[in-house]
């Protein structure tokens, strides 16, 4: 089976890194990948979003599989784009078609979703510029702090949490005004959960479906969860306090309810379903869905899958996943991520890493780099994700910082607290 994977990321180096390993292919392109997915695989050089373009790659190569990475070629319409092709209509594509997309393309659509199938999930209003004042009133029956969230993607940076009311009313005026472009043309506003936050992932044909291991990811660019809001800083999975009665609770509550509710709600879905829960004293509640596998959590969920990833894609295409037993690792797997001196904000890129070939006891997952004259520089804010297996998250811990330590490169930077909190 020849196979083309969307993305650049560490995330897609995690799941090439996988199919490269089945028997079932023969051929796996990544568009447009990097340094990291060129060892596993055929880069590409190709825009995941110019569908024309991937159309020609499609039929130039056999492609007889597409797994869709990011979210944004999703939300655009690539699955509909295929499937309303008569040409290429017949090569599966694993993510849903646009209106399943809108679980992560909208806010104000998930958050129905979740209202309409009784999910548990935080209070909220959705707001425009017609209600401002109603968003207004909603606010000040809230207790700090306030969540406003643009409705639409803003690449990870439509999220504010603010501790004053005043300030709360100034951002969500500004949001709606364009401060997030289209995006916060419409912002829900959502109560605060207190609690521990962890990320569940489903794999799911639209009727049958499996759950792959839980994991917990880090935001903030500083330690003790501090400063401002990154694609990931590192991940640590299983995480301790999701025990069998927790997931149990996850599962009855809220992804059978999920999986069940695509398809009352009429939504064909085939693809990857990520929930970002917390734990409100013990009782799980979704913060999120996204239509994808996390970055950098599937650096750490993707290793401890024993089964053949290609099989499971198969299986989706086809709608038989419930004949299918996911197998994964006992073992604890943790990521920690390299990044750019100056991110989230301003960084330089092309600075040559040093030490690839040094890190040892883990994987290398490339997820912000370029290969240029035999050298491999840096092309991101996050460089490189580096996993490591242990009997517990200490162990496998003391493998990734070990490696963090080896590779280098000017600037380089990385949290040093990874698991902190549990």
């Amino acid at each position: 089976m020849n196979i083309l994977l969307l993305g650049s990321g560490g995330r897609e180096h995690a799941l090439a890194w996988k199919m490269a390993q089945s028997s079932k292919l023969s051929k796996l392109y990544i568009a447009p990948g990097n340094a990291g997915t060129s060892q596993v695989g055929t880069n590409i050089n190709l825009n995941p979003n110019d569908f024309d373009a991937l159309k020609k790659l499609v039929l130039e190569k056999g492609i007889d599989m597409i797994v869709v990475g990011p979210e944004e070629p999703l939300v655009r319409g690539i699955k509909d784009f295929v499937l309303n092709d008569a040409e290429i209509a017949n090569v599966p594509v694993i993510g849903p078609n646009k209106k399943g997309a809108q679980l992560e393309g909208s806010k104000e659509f998930a958050k129905e979703f979740m209202h309409r199938h009784n999910i548990p999930t935080a209070g909220y209003l959705s707001v425009n510029p017609d209600n401002l004042n109603e968003g207004l009133a909603f606010l000040k029956t809230l207790k700090a702090p306030y969540v406003l969230k643009a409705d639409g993607l803003a690449a990870g940076k439509g999220v504010l949490i603010l501790d004053d009311l005043a300030e709360a009313e100034t951002e969500l005026k500004a949001m709606l005004d364009g401060k997030f472009g289209d995006a916060s043309s419409k912002v829900v506003i959502e109560e605060f959960l207190d609690g521990i936050e962890l990320s569940v992932f489903v794999l799911t044909d639209g009727h049958g479906y499996v759950v792959l291991p839980e994991a917990k990811d880090y935001k903030r660019i500083g330690e003790g969860d501090t400063g401002l809001n990154t694609g990931g800083m590192g991940a640590v999975s299983p995480v301790p306090f999701a025990n069998e009665a927790f997931m149990k609770k996850v599962h009855d509550r809220i992804v059978l309810p999920t999986v069940e509710g695509l398809q009352k709600d009429d939504i064909p879905y085939k693809g990857f379903i990520f929930i970002g829960l917390i734990s409100v004293d013990g009782e799980p509640m979704v913060i999120e869905y996204n239509v994808r596998m996390g970055d950098p959590e599937t650096e750490v969920v993707i290793p401890r899958l024993k089964s053949d990833l290609v099989d499971l894609f198969e299986a989706t295409a086809a709608g038989n996943l419930r004949t299918k037993q996911i197998e994964f690792e006992e073992q604890s797997a943790t990521t920690v991520m390299l990044v750019s001196g100056g991110y989230p904000g301003d960084y330089e890129k092309g600075k040559v890493i040093t030490g690839l070939d040094a890190a040892k006891d883990g994987l290398v997952f490339h997820a912000g780099t370029i290969e240029k004259d035999g050298k491999v520089l840096t092309n991101g804010g996050r460089v490189i994700a580096l996993t490591a297996f242990g009997n517990n998250k200490d162990e496998a811990l003391i493998a990734s910082f070990k490696n963090a330590n080896t590779l280098n490169f000017e600037g380089k930077y990385f949290r040093k607290d990874i698991g902190f909190d549990l």
